[in-house]
């Protein structure tokens, strides 16, 4: 297995049971921690249109609730889930995580240190940081979160992970 990709790292649903990440290999990932009580929390219903505009494609965005900032993720596990679709959540969400510090979640430790990841170095400074990795599993940039998820920038770096071969 790479060790510069996330497909290495296993992850718990909101039911409890553990999945792997190498479950999205070979698609196009937008990496979230998400926020129920943020300022930013309007951006789940962006996030389901972005997943409506490359429904056709190998793109899936993963949603990783945290309370890491502002305590702004108070709900817990079925609480979560219902909040996210009735936000228009078509995509995973997952069971709440660490982010930042010594506790953070082993993805998220990888994506904070570019000896791991091979690519960067980017630690959430805030709800709503998002990750893109390509097909292979590699982080290739991150987007701090007042980039709204339908931004040119996201969609265009987007289209192209998308037509590159892996």
């Amino acid at each position: 297995m790479d060790n510069n990709s996330i497909y290495k790292f296993n992850v718990e649903t909101l039911n409890g049971e553990e999945i792997s990440l190498s479950a999205y290999k070979n698609k196009v990932l937008l990496v979230v921690n998400t926020a129920s009580q943020c300022g930013f929390t309007p951006q789940l219903k962006d996030l389901a249109n972005l997943k409506d505009q490359f429904k056709d494609a190998d793109f899936e965005i993963l949603a990783f609730p945290s309370n890491d900032f502002g305590r702004q993720e108070p709900l817990e596990g079925e609480a979560i889930a219902f909040f996210c679709v009735d936000a228009g959540a078509n995509y995973p969400v997952f069971d709440k995580i660490r982010v930042r510090g010594p506790y953070a979640h082993p993805l998220y430790q990888f994506f904070a240190n570019k000896k791991d990841n091979g690519k960067l170095k980017s630690v959430p400074r805030w709800n709503f940081h998002k990750f893109l990795v390509d097909r292979a599993g590699h982080v290739t940039d991150f987007y701090y979160p007042f980039t709204k998820p339908t931004s040119s920038k996201i969609r265009k770096k987007i289209e192209r992970l998308l037509q590159a071969s892996i």
